[in-house]
């Protein structure tokens, strides 16, 4: 019976994560706010702004910078929430989680 419980917990404990990476978001800008981007705590872009004023076939490879940096930055600070709010629910922290 003991058993059961412990495998009721981990599966509880389980879909509370699931539900945190997926709920939880990041936030990043590049370029002064031209580029914003959200992900999940999956890493998962969710939304990708790209402000009219930046858009400029001339400056290709600048808005690929821009695009990549605020992506890259929202994955990092989506995965960290995430990784806070996990270790709030089990009580320590999971070392190489993320």
């Amino acid at each position: 019976m003991m058993q059961g419980n412990m495998i009721k917990k981990a599966k509880e404990l389980q879909d509370k994560m699931k539900q945190i990476l997926e709920t939880v978001k990041g936030e990043a800008t590049s370029g002064g706010g031209m580029v914003t981007a959200i992900a999940d705590g999956n890493g998962t872009i969710l939304e990708l702004n790209i402000e009219q004023e930046v858009v400029n076939p001339e400056e290709k490879d600048m808005l690929e910078d821009l695009v990549l940096a605020a992506v890259n930055e929202a994955q990092r600070k989506a995965k960290e929430t995430a990784q806070q709010e996990i270790q709030k629910v089990i009580g320590m922290p999971l070392p190489g989680m993320f």
